[in-house]
């Protein structure tokens, strides 16, 4: 299947440039950030595959929008209690001895 360079623009591109802009933006936690992220992520991929799929990309782009979202979400969480791990780590370090001797 050979694209056009519009749709190539409107399919792909465009989504991908307005994910890299969020996500530079962000959120404060990173879960809320992965939702964002995931959710646009899906939802290109997901309105792509459904527009290949008896044209049906408002359908995929919903399905992929929300399954994106959810495992962005997850991923993000999971990146938060990693950080907030390593920083009760790095602050129980930095105030207590080898034997657990406050400084």
């Amino acid at each position: 299947m050979r694209m056009h360079s519009e749709t190539l623009t409107k399919t792909i591109l465009l989504p991908a440039v307005l994910v890299a802009t969020l996500a530079s933006g962000g959120c404060e936690t990173k879960a809320g950030t992965g939702a964002i992220v995931g959710g646009l992520g899906g939802a290109a991929i997901g309105g792509l595959i459904g527009s290949n799929s008896h044209a049906r990309a408002g359908e995929g782009a919903l399905i992929g929008g929300a399954i994106g979202a959810v495992g962005g979400a997850l991923v993000g969480h999971s990146m938060d209690e990693k950080d907030k791990e390593d920083r009760y780590t790095r602050n129980y370090d930095d105030n207590f001895d080898e034997h657990g001797h406050r400084r």
